[in-house]
């Protein structure tokens, strides 16, 4: 269920506006998908002024809110989406509670004015679409910041159903596409049991509709941008690497400031073999992370250093491989990055044909990442304690 949990959270991010006021809102989305937080606080607030009855005015401002505390608890990663450390959201420090306050207040009041102009407006696709959005919001908050499935489930709901009627009264809004079929995927990846209560709660399902809902979302509508992140960890889920390499350029051309998408991109490109190019964009990265004056989120320079030292151990550049592993050790890695630092690190010892070593560090892996609630890196330590790793 808390797998569940981290899929409904991605969904945060299919929340852009309606078709008013396009300019103001499509600043407020530029900046903050560029990291630029504070100057997108004050571009929503502007916003707010302006149109202080427009929910798409107070659900942008909410998203500024819930992009900047998954960047500060170092969530941002397609990592916390694979199904590898989502359960690690759930055991993080709660946000800080100023900004907390301001996503409650943003929500709830995007939330009551889009409820009031159904009322007035049954059948308005605008309303349904704003009252969808800031509902799909919540579920995310609810699933990743609360830990509450119950609550990711009911807010979810009120999602699906909104924005399923958007495209029974206006198929040409495309961007409705992008939270109906990221929901419909998401379902169809949970086990029996929870499908089965999704279904009852009124979910349809269908991987693949699902996604072709979100590529549809992804070329039309304006939802764009969110429906092309939305595959990037789709397609990364799915083993579609390269499709997910290619997602993930689009989106820095979108938003060249955002340095978290070089990360992203050099991690998609590791797993999908082309480890020398890798390790060539995480280095442009990690020159970029070291000039930028803006703030990191917890462990993000560790962070950097693992993937390169992955990269470069894949890429059978040992000594470089172990001067960033050694590196990132170094910088303070959160629990889930120190745990898979110390595989790597058993790896590099496998392949110095120093056994002893490497067992000393898949159990030291095992024993971390356990605590990190990883259980990709525990699986994998389990492995290599049994058979000695070699590059294939």
């Amino acid at each position: 269920m808390k797998r569940a949990g981290a899929l409904f959270a991605m969904l945060a991010l299919a929340t852009s506006a309606g078709t008013e006021a396009r300019a103001s809102i499509d600043r407020v989305f530029d900046l903050a998908y560029n990291l630029d937080y504070p100057e997108a606080y004050a571009e929503g607030y502007r916003l707010i002024a302006e149109r202080p009855n427009d929910p798409m005015s107070h659900r942008a401002l909410a998203t500024v809110s819930w992009m900047e505390m998954v960047f500060r608890r170092g969530a941002a990663s397609i990592d916390h989406y694979l199904g590898n450390v989502t359960e690690t959201q759930f055991n993080v420090p709660k946000p800080p509670p100023e900004l907390d306050a301001q996503f409650q207040k943003s929500i709830e009041k995007a939330i009551a004015l889009a409820d009031a102009q159904i009322a007035a407006h049954p059948r308005d696709p605008q309303a349904l679409f704003d009252s969808g959005s800031a509902w799909a919001l919540r579920g995310a908050y609810a699933a990743a910041v609360q830990g509450s499935i119950t609550g990711a489930f009911k807010a979810a709901r009120h999602a699906y159903n909104a924005h399923e009627k958007v495209l029974e009264l206006a198929p040409q809004r495309a961007e409705a596409n992008l939270v109906v079929g990221s929901y419909r995927y998401a379902i169809s990846t949970f086990g029996v049991a929870t499908r089965v209560v999704a279904y009852v709660a009124g979910f349809g399902g269908g991987r693949e509709r699902g996604i072709s809902m979100i590529e549809i979302a992804s070329r039309q509508g304006i939802s764009q941008s969110d429906a092309i992140f939305a595959l990037a960890v789709i397609y990364s889920r799915e083993g579609r690497h390269a499709d997910a390499v290619e997602k993930l350029r689009e989106l820095e051309r979108r938003y060249p400031r955002n340095r978290l998408l070089v990360l992203e991109e050099g991690a998609a490109l590791i797993r999908a073999g082309k480890a020398d190019t890798a390790s060539e964009v995480l280095t442009d990265g990690i020159a970029r992370l070291d000039t930028d004056s803006r703030p990191r989120f917890p462990g993000e320079r560790a962070l950097w250093l693992y993937k390169r030292g992955l990269a470069r151990l894949n890429w059978n550049h040992r000594a470089d491989a172990a001067a960033d592993l050694n590196a990132a050790m170094a910088a303070e890695p959160v629990g889930w990055v120190r745990g898979r630092i110390h595989v790597e690190m058993g790896k590099l010892a496998d392949l110095a044909g120093n056994r002893a070593k490497a067992l000393a560090e898949y159990n030291e892996a095992a024993s971390i990442c356990g605590r990190s609630n990883d259980p990709a890196c525990v699986s994998e330590a389990t492995r290599l304690r049994k058979r000695a790793f070699a590059l294939q």
